[in-house]
């Protein structure tokens, strides 16, 4: 289970706004790339978090319940997002780091320390860091990340799936599923399909 132990050799460090930051939507093939950033206070009480944990291990129900506690209690949260045209531009992995960079500067404290799941580099020069694999089962402020980010561009897709129906959004949430490439090839591609990606490139071509 995720647990302060990161977040708490940062703050014996002086660093007392650590923020922990996580992204979604990397692998799908529709919409957009969002990522969250959450700082707890160095106070923070880990059983008064209980159930926060890496988003893809929780069912709808309570990343949404867990969501609105971790806004709640939270120093801060944030949000930022990466659409589909930049994504296409850029290449997903720099869309990721945008995401997060997004995300933290729009923190309303300024962290002092980041927390990111994942391997690469920092999406904020400058800012200590430590990147931790497999994070969001790791660490709190990750998780919430992950949940916060999970919940966020969900219902995005839920929107997207009214905008344009018969694709399946709001089930797949734009994931390669058999449902989602027989929709492609039976409605074609949307406008918030990413056209970088191989699936929608090969229809696209067609």
């Amino acid at each position: 289970m995720p647990s302060f132990r990161h977040e708490k050799r940062a703050w014996r460090q002086k660093f007392a706004a650590v923020a922990g930051v996580d992204e979604v939507g990397v692998g799908s093939w529709a919409g957009p790339v969002v990522a969250a950033a959450v700082i707890f206070p160095p106070e923070a009480n880990e059983s008064e978090l209980a159930g926060i944990n890496d988003s893809k291990r929780l069912t709808p129900a309570s990343r949404e319940r867990l969501c609105a506690m971790i806004v709640e209690r939270a120093l801060a949260s944030a949000v930022g997002i990466v659409e589909v045209e930049e994504i296409d531009l850029l290449n997903v992995l720099a869309a990721a780091l945008l995401a997060m960079r997004r995300a933290v500067e729009a923190l309303p404290v300024r962290p002092q320390f980041l927390l990111i799941d994942g391997r690469g580099p920092s999406p904020v020069p400058g800012l200590p860091y430590l990147r931790l694999v497999g994070g969001d089962s790791d660490s709190v402020s990750i998780a919430a990340a992950s949940i916060v980010a999970k919940v966020t561009r969900d219902k995005f897709m839920c929107h997207y799936d009214q905008r344009y129906p018969g694709y399946g959004f709001a089930e797949h949430k734009g994931y390669g599923t058999r449902k989602h490439l027989e929709a492609l090839r039976q409605l074609g591609v949307s406008p918030i399909h990413r056209k970088s990606f191989s699936p929608v490139a090969a229809l696209c071509e067609k």
